[in-house]
């Protein structure tokens, strides 16, 4: 199908983005990459009378560290992200992650922050942020402040974001070294969606799990972050049958919806699947 038509703007700086879409109101949309709402206009599911481009914000393309954190613009592109030797090193799980979205073509354009942003629950990034306890830098015309990725999302394409605020970098506290984390993705071919994907961040001590951190992807209207899963992991030798235990819980928060992908007994039961899997290949068991 062709979009409806819409006038195109393309700002020189988050200042002038901001503007925009303040002045141009409920009638407009940012777009990063394109890959998310292009196809909702083409079905007609979404019809914004302007597009207000943020590919020329190039000052919103970085990766860099500052203390503790990594801070990410929201303009980097997933293959930027897979490119980063810093990333692969710091956060591993980033890495593991941006390689599982769509294809090699749409991960050059497909950037970080739209991933984050828009509220699909079928996106991966997300989880992976609140797996990782991520907090999102939003701008709008009030000035600037700071959202937990764990608070940000509200349902499915709903988010904290004001009208008119984007989200312009992303900080992710860096786990100790030798930590241990994995993504685990059920999906029916090479660019889909999941039909489930679980993300784990781990740290071991002593024999035992001493932090634990699960989150699951596309089997609820957001993101899930799988609390009760984390805490029987807490203080316990890790092996298979506490990674089976753990599974079991994460899919005991799950809701998906029944589609194309499955009916919601199967996604439910993958959801626990991809936990159990997620843990055991992060732990080396």
């Amino acid at each position: 199908m062709i979009p409806g038509a819409f006038d195109y703007h393309r700002p020189k700086s988050v200042a002038e983005a901001i503007a925009l879409l303040n002045d141009l109101g409920d009638d407009a949309r940012p777009i990063a990459g394109g890959h998310s709402l292009i196809p909702m206009m083409k079905m007609r599911l979404a019809s914004p009378s302007h597009l207000v481009d943020l590919r020329g914000l190039a000052d919103l393309a970085f990766i860099r560290a500052e203390g503790g954190e990594v801070v990410i613009g929201a303009m980097t592109t997933q293959h930027q992200v897979i490119a980063s030797a810093d990333l692969a090193a710091r956060l591993p799980l980033l890495r593991e992650t941006a390689l599982q979205i769509a294809d090699p073509q749409i991960r050059y354009l497909g950037t970080i922050g739209g991933n984050v942003a828009n509220g699909d629950p079928g996106n991966d990034m997300p989880a992976v942020m609140m797996c990782l306890d991520a907090q999102y830098e939003v701008q709008g015309q009030g000035g600037s402040r700071r959202v937990a990725a764990r608070e940000f999302y509200q349902g499915a394409y709903f988010t904290a974001l004001e009208p008119g605020e984007l989200v312009t970098a992303i900080r992710i506290p860096v786990p100790p070294a030798g930590h241990k984390a994995a993504y685990e993705k059920l999906k029916r071919k090479i660019g889909d969606y999941a039909i489930a994907a679980a993300a784990v961040l781990l740290e071991v001590s002593g024999g035992k799990i001493t932090r634990a951190s699960i989150a699951l992807t596309n089997v609820g209207e957001t993101p899930l972050l799988a609390d009760a899963a984390s805490d029987l992991l807490v203080g316990q030798a890790p092996d298979k049958a506490l990674c089976k235990k753990a599974g079991q819980a994460a899919a005991a928060i799950a809701a998906p919806a029944s589609d194309a992908r499955g009916p919601v007994a199967y996604r439910r039961q993958m959801a626990g699947i991809m936990t159990e899997r997620a843990l055991i290949r992060a732990l080396g068991l």
